[in-house]
Parts: C-alpha cells; structure tokens; sequence
C-alpha cells in the first residue's frame, strides 16, 4: 500500500521529511501546501505533486491518506485543523506551536477523532533513550542537566519571540522531552534569562533571550538543571545528563555513555529522524498501535518549554500547564 501523503509546509524541515519519506518507501506526496506559493509551487513541481496555499482546499481537491505538518512555530493551527475535521492521520513538526492556544485546542481536537499521531520528537526513538530508560529504571535518578548550546538559526523568524517562542521553545523542547520520558513529569519551573545584541547588531537581530537558565522539580523526586544559548559560533551540545546512586549518563543523539563501575558506550542503531517517519507510517497502515511520538506527549512537553520561557520572562515560578 503506497500512502498518500499531504504536506503541509514546503521549507527544509519539510525537504528533510520528503527525502527520508523517499527512501523508506511506501508513500508519496501528492499535494504540498504553503502560504508562499513559489515555494509549494516549486517543492510540488520536483515531486510530481499538486500546490496549494491553503490546507482546506488541498484536502478537499487531492485526496490523502495522512497529513504531514512541517511549519514555523507560528504557523501551527490551519494545517492541523483541516486534517482532523476529516480525521486524517497527523505529524506535526516540533515544537506544536508559539504558544499554548493552538496547541491545547489541537490536543483537544486529536482526542476527540481518535486518529494516529506522530510528532518530530525523535530523540524517542532513539533505541538508546530505551536503554538509558532501563538503567534508571533499576537506578532513579536524583538529578539531570541538559544543554542546547548552539548558534542562532539563520531563519529570519527565529530571532523573534511572536514568529519562534525563543529558543527554550524552539530548540532546547528535545532535551526536555528527554527529561520527561526518563524523569517524570515536571510540577514546577523557575527560569532566568539574558539578552543582550552584539555590537553592531542589524536592527531586525530580535528580541529572544541569548542565554536561559532553569531549574525544574519533577514527580518522582529528580531537580534538573537546563540551559539554552545560541550566542555561540557553532553547535557545541545538545545533551541530557543524568546522576543517579552509582550511575551517571551522557544521552545526546550521537549515543549513550553510562559510567557505573566502568564506562559504556552505545550507539544508536538507526536515524531516529528516519525512524520516527517510518514508526508514523506504519502506524497509519495499521502495522503498529501508535507511535512512540504521538501529539499528547508533544503537547505535555510544549507545556514545560512554555513555563520555562512564562518563568524568565515574569521572574517567578511557574507549574506546567497551571499558574505560577
């Protein structure tokens, strides 16, 4: 069975799914929407697929198996609604959304058609996240640190909190999705941030943190600490570490390194990126029950990036999803 695919978004992220969609097999697009139409326009012409600028009209003219959601944080809402009032199969791109509106409202929408759900979170599927899980299981973690230390993304819309939510939002949401699938849930957050522009900095340089810290207090006990720059030149880490009685590890896509009474290392036996496309696929064919990504775990974790950026911004603590 060949899936039809509809996609909804024609920028990198979106190129990047198609080519690992390409590879796997067993789908195609058929139909590529965005709002810059010279953009669906060519993405379209290379696949053979039909372009649209609007999400509706795509799936009312070229009928689809799923939909595929690879868009800016601030353009989550239209493509996700016109899939779910025909209770498609849905990915949706990380983060979920800018803020907590459109996302909880689609939340409530994917709850409601009962469809498969697959996200971009796919440190996931990671088979070393699964082991890293195993060995906290016999040990529990008492505290983690995570990192995004990075360079500023080129994307014109990033540098703006209204087009990307900041950086917390935006990039450093993987590590805490990690945090949640290996630590708990996260009752509550306290967060600082630091923004200053470099000199000389153009006038449309933006106004997202350069640098945030927190500490978060999960459920099961654990504290961690997070922090997030792009200040840098170049990607330095993105990476989960965890201390636990006798046992700490290094998680990051590369690999897992544990130090018990000796190091180990493990290396992932697959591109997660390529295995959370092909787990959403199967799930759609009804070879699996769900994906290990679905939206109700993204939406969970956009709701901890979302404290943690609600915290620096307004100086006190904030409980995911409540009040500070």
């Amino acid at each position: 069975m060949t899936l039809r695919i509809a996609l909804v978004g024609a920028g990198s992220v979106a190129r990047r799914h198609v080519g690992v969609l390409h590879r796997l097999g067993g789908a195609r697009v058929v139909s590529v929407t965005d709002p810059h139409e010279p953009a669906a326009e060519a993405l379209a012409t290379e696949l053979g697929a039909a372009a649209f600028h609007d999400p509706e009209q795509a799936l009312d003219a070229v009928a689809a198996d799923a939909v595929y959601v690879c868009v800016p944080p601030f353009a989550h809402g239209p493509g996700e609604r016109a899939a779910l009032r025909r209770g498609l199969p849905l990915f949706v791109e990380k983060p979920v959304g800018l803020g907590l509106d459109v996302a909880e409202q689609i939340g409530a929408m994917v709850e409601a058609a009962g469809v498969v759900t697959g996200t971009g979170y796919h440190w996931r599927c990671l088979d070393t996240a699964g082991r890293a899980r195993e060995l906290l299981a016999e040990s529990p973690p008492l505290l983690a640190n995570g990192y995004w230390l990075d360079k500023r993304p080129p994307v014109p819309w990033w540098g703006w909190t209204e087009r990307s939510g900041g950086q917390v939002v935006e990039q450093l949401t993987h590590v805490l999705d990690m945090a949640r699938y290996l630590l708990g849930e996260a009752v509550e957050v306290y967060a600082a941030g630091i923004r200053k522009a470099p000199d000389g900095a153009p006038q449309d340089f933006g106004d997202v943190d350069d640098a945030t810290a927190a500490t978060v207090r999960f459920d099961s006990g654990a504290v961690a600490t997070l922090a997030a720059t792009s200040a840098l030149a170049a990607k330095h880490r993105a990476a989960l570490h965890t201390v636990s009685r006798g046992l700490y590890l290094e998680l990051s896509e590369d690999g897992l390194t544990a130090f018990a009474a000796e190091r180990t290392d493990h290396c992932p036996g697959e591109d997660p990126r390529v295995t959370v496309d092909r787990e959403f696929l199967e799930a759609v064919r009804g070879e699996r029950e769900a994906t290990r990504a679905p939206y109700g775990e993204a939406l969970r974790t956009h709701r901890l990036a979302c404290a943690i950026a609600e915290s620096a911004r307004s100086g006190v603590p904030v409980r995911p999803g409540g009040t500070g």
